[in-house]
C-alpha cells in the first residue's frame, strides 16, 4: 500500500490530483490500469525498475498497468494523474514512455485529472487526448550500479556525493583494486566507462535542481563541475540539448500562469 492508499485491487477514480509536501513521495506501488502522470506544480521524479524520470511541467510519463513504480519529490509538488482501463486504450506503449505535456495533451490531462468530470465529457476528452499524445525520446540518466563489491563501493560513494573528483587510481587505493581493474569492471557491469558513468550520475543529480528553478551556474557547481561551460557541454553531449533548451518551454509555461 502506498502512502495515499493507491494499490492494485483498489477501485480508483479515473483521475486524481495528489498534493505532495516537501520530501513526501509515494512508496513503490502499482495499479490495475494504465497511468498518465504529469506535474501541475513543482517537480516529480518517477522511479521504475531503478530508472528515474525527472518531470518538469512540459513532460509526462506513461506507466503501463501492473508496473511497480514510486514517486519522489524534493519540494512541494502537485501530481496530476489519469487512470485508463487497458481494454479501452488505443495506445500500445508496453514500457514507461515520456510524452510531451507542454501543449494540448497536458491541458487535456489536467481536465481528466478531475475526478468529478462527467462520464460523457471524460469520454470526449480522452478521444481527443489519444489523437495528440506524442512520445518523446529522452535520456533517463539513471546510471546502473556495478555488482562487484569494489566498483559498487565507488559507485555508491559517488551517488552520495557527485562532487567527489577523485581519479580512478585514487578510488582504487580506497577500495583495494587497481585503476585498470576498476575501469574494466565499470565497462563490463554498467556498459559505460568510469568517466561517462560519473557524468551520468552528475547530470541525474542536476536535473531536479534545474527543474526546480536553480541557475545553470549554481547547478554546475553543486554537482561537481568547475565551470558552467563544462557542465553545459556535458549536458548537451549526453542529453542532446543545452539545459536552457531542455527547460525553456517549462519556464515559459511557468511565466504564463
Amino acid at each position: 500500500m502506498s502512502p495515499d492508499g493507491l494499490s492494485v485491487g483498489v477501485d480508483l477514480p479515473s483521475g486524481l490530483v495528489i498534493e505532495l509536501d516537501r520530501g513526501r513521495g509515494l512508496d513503490q506501488h502499482s495499479h490495475a490500469n494504465h497511468q498518465l502522470a504529469v506535474t501541475g506544480h513543482g517537480v516529480l521524479v518517477l522511479v521504475v525498475n531503478g530508472r528515474s524520470w525527472v518531470l518538469p511541467r512540459t513532460r509526462g510519463l506513461w506507466i503501463p498497468a501492473q508496473l511497480p513504480h514510486a514517486v519522489q519529490t524534493s519540494g512541494p509538488a502537485t501530481m496530476l494523474t489519469v487512470y485508463v482501463d487497458p481494454t479501452d486504450c488505443p495506445l500500445d506503449w508496453a514500457s514507461p514512455t515520456v510524452f510531451d505535456a507542454s501543449g494540448l495533451a497536458g491541458e487535456l490531462i489536467q481536465r481528466l485529472a478531475r475526478a468529478e468530470l462527467p462520464p460523457e465529457q471524460r469520454a470526449r476528452t480522452e478521444a481527443v487526448m489519444w489523437d495528440v499524445m506524442r512520445p518523446l525520446t529522452v535520456t533517463t540518466l539513471s546510471p546502473p550500479v556495478p555488482l562487484d563489491d569494489r566498483a559498487r563501493r565507488v559507485a555508491d560513494s559517488l551517488l552520495a556525493d557527485v562532487t567527489d573528483n577523485r581519479s580512478l587510481a585514487a578510488w582504487g587505493r580506497t577500495v583495494g583494486a587497481s585503476a585498470r581493474t576498476l575501469a574494466r569492471l565499470f565497462v563490463a557491469e554498467t556498459g559505460m566507462g568510469f568517466e561517462r558513468w560519473r557524468t551520468s550520475a552528475r547530470l541525474a543529480a542536476a536535473l531536479p535542481l534545474l527543474a526546480g528553478g536553480a541557475a545553470v551556474s549554481a547547478t554546475a557547481y553543486a554537482v561537481g563541475y568547475a565551470s558552467t561551460s563544462a557542465f553545459v557541454a556535458a549536458f548537451r553531449r549526453e542529453i542532446g540539448v543545452t539545459p536552457a533548451e531542455y527547460f525553456q518551454r517549462s519556464n515559459r509555461t511557468e511565466m504564463q500562469c
